[in-house]
């Protein structure tokens, strides 16, 4: 669908203040819960405005001057929400343009990263990957909302019949995540130390260590957006391979496999970056709660699809029913000719 110009800017225009509120809660939310409100802005401030460096190195917040960089900040969100825009509309009216515009998303990620590697050794100690990564993940999340929101056929103009497949694998994604969490979450509170493993793993995969065993909000919330990401991504190459057993059952087998490979990956980095956390931790309960997330995915994808299991025990027996059979016809000519 062609839109004005007006029409295109103006959406590129909130999406853009969208992203930087979101990413600023973002922060805002990090620095509040380490006891140092406003601290990113402000180290972003010193390092990016001219001026204001022996400001911050004072210990004292300038707020006039980080509300300056807030304004640069938005600034600079709009500018991108705009390019964005632009591409969306491009994208929509070509298909074929649907992968540079997956290249300006990850141009994105990789920008603010690369902005805050330049400031040097401080800023990457306020605002270490994981922070940055997750923040613009959400931010890129909210605008592409905000995209969706303003033009609702444009995910069905960009991937077509894969949008359900999308949709679908998301929740799917989530339904694992929210099971999991909640089954640490009970083991903690059993234990009498609630929050302790999202806190651990958060100290292990983002804080790289263990934290002295203290629990760190900060670690948990990174952590746990972290979590979902991942159980996301997982349900949506979940729901691929589903989908695809729509022809062949089969293929429901490598949902198992992918699940495999998930749950090795994740024990094999945690065991490199601290065997003992992963001992403190219990093996098992980590086994047994991914398996209670993989039942309900499971569960879920045959309520949207049903019969799976069944329809998987029907292809095994057809395959093995076709090599019983070629086998009969191979072995005919043989006693023939004996």
């Amino acid at each position: 669908m062609k839109h004005s110009r007006a029409r295109i800017i103006l959406d590129g225009v909130i999406a853009g203040v969208c992203g930087a509120a979101v990413i600023a809660i973002w922060f805002l939310l990090l620095d509040a819960v380490r006891g140092q409100p406003l601290a990113t802005p402000a180290l972003l401030a010193a390092s990016l405005l001219p001026g204001l460096h022996n400001a911050a190195a004072a210990g004292s917040i300038p707020l006039g001057l980080v509300a300056e960089y807030t304004s640069f900040h938005f600034l600079t969100f709009i500018v991108i929400g705009v390019a964005g825009a632009i591409m969306m509309e491009a994208a929509e009216r070509d298909p074929a343009l649907f992968p540079s515009l997956l290249l300006f998303v990850f141009a994105f990620e990789v920008f603010f990263i690369a902005v805050v590697m330049l400031l040097g050794p401080a800023a990457v100690a306020v605002m270490p990957w994981w922070k940055v990564m997750i923040g613009n993940g959400l931010a890129t999340a909210a605008m592409l909302g905000v995209f969706l929101w303003r033009q609702p056929t444009l995910l069905q103009s960009l991937l077509g019949a894969w949008v359900g497949v999308v949709k679908e694998g998301a929740a799917a994604g989530i339904i694992g995540a929210v099971i999991l969490a909640l089954w640490f979450l009970i083991c903690d509170y059993a234990a009498g130390a609630p929050l302790r493993t999202p806190s651990i793993l958060g100290w292990i995969i983002l804080g790289g260590g263990a934290g002295g065993g203290a629990i760190s909000l900060p670690m948990v919330i990174g952590y746990t957006a972290l979590h979902f990401i991942a159980f996301i991504a997982f349900g949506i190459a979940a729901s691929i391979l589903v989908f695809g057993s729509e022809r062949e059952p089969l293929l429901v087998l490598g949902v198992l496999i992918l699940f495999l490979w998930f749950e090795v990956s994740f024990l094999g980095c945690i065991t490199v970056l601290n065997a003992a956390a992963l001992e403190q931790l219990g093996l098992w309960r980590i086994i047994a709660g991914n398996l209670l997330a993989l039942a309900g995915m499971v569960g879920y994808f045959e309520y949207g699809h049903r019969r799976i299991i069944p329809r998987i025990a029907q292809r095994w027996s057809e395959i093995a029913a076709e090599g019983t059979m070629s086998g009969r016809r191979m072995g005919g000519p043989q006693k023939a000719a004996r």
